[in-house]
């Protein structure tokens, strides 16, 4: 796994482009956002979260999916239970992950931040894999991106407390923490404002 700087692609990952990205308006990076996401809900393994973020996703398919069929979201990558990766957008570029969030109040997330979703739900344990590679993956970012300091890697519950759960309580920040990526506060788990 290889960060490409110049168009902020990695290499070694699965690429599966998504239209839900705009530019970022100063092009800063200074956050990783650690969601979960499965499709439909508590199903994993269905490849739906790709077609989900390329707006490929058919509301006939499930009941769920007729709930979310407006949405236009994406994420920068998507590690699966089996630890595959897939990338969505270049980390140059700001993904629709976030919404309406705050980190130590600063507002709009998406314009500074890099989403990263685990498939899986709050209450699930994360696999091996999973875990594995976010490590690598969240190393990489910072060494391309130093100002993702430990103490700017959170969930997104973190940022969006009430409107947000995941990763939720299943996550382990502890490995993490552990490896130097993370570092949690009193402020994590509560909301940042």
């Amino acid at each position: 796994m290889h960060l490409d700087a110049t168009t902020g692609w990695f290499h070694g990952v699965c690429h599966c482009p998504s239209p839900n990205f705009n530019q970022r308006p100063a092009g800063e990076v200074s956050l990783l956002v650690i969601h979960n996401i499965s499709l439909p809900p508590g199903c994993f393994g269905t490849g739906k979260v790709q077609a989900f973020f390329s707006n490929r996703l058919s509301p006939d398919e499930h009941p769920f999916y007729e709930t979310i069929k407006e949405l236009r979201v994406s994420a920068h990558f998507l590690i699966e239970r089996d630890g595959v990766v897939t990338q969505f957008v270049s980390c140059l570029e700001r993904a629709w992950h976030a919404g309406v969030s705050s980190f130590d109040g600063r507002e709009a997330c998406n314009d500074f931040s890099i989403g990263i979703e685990l498939e899986g739900t709050d209450e699930a344990p994360f696999s091996e894999a999973q875990y594995d590679v976010l490590i690598e993956l969240a190393k990489a970012l910072q060494v391309q991106f130093p100002a993702i300091t430990p103490e700017r890697v959170c969930g997104h519950s973190d940022i969006a407390p009430g409107r947000k759960t995941d990763p939720g309580p299943a996550f382990d920040w502890s490995r993490l923490e552990r490896a130097g990526i993370a570092r949690r506060n009193d402020d994590h788990g509560k909301g940042r404002t």
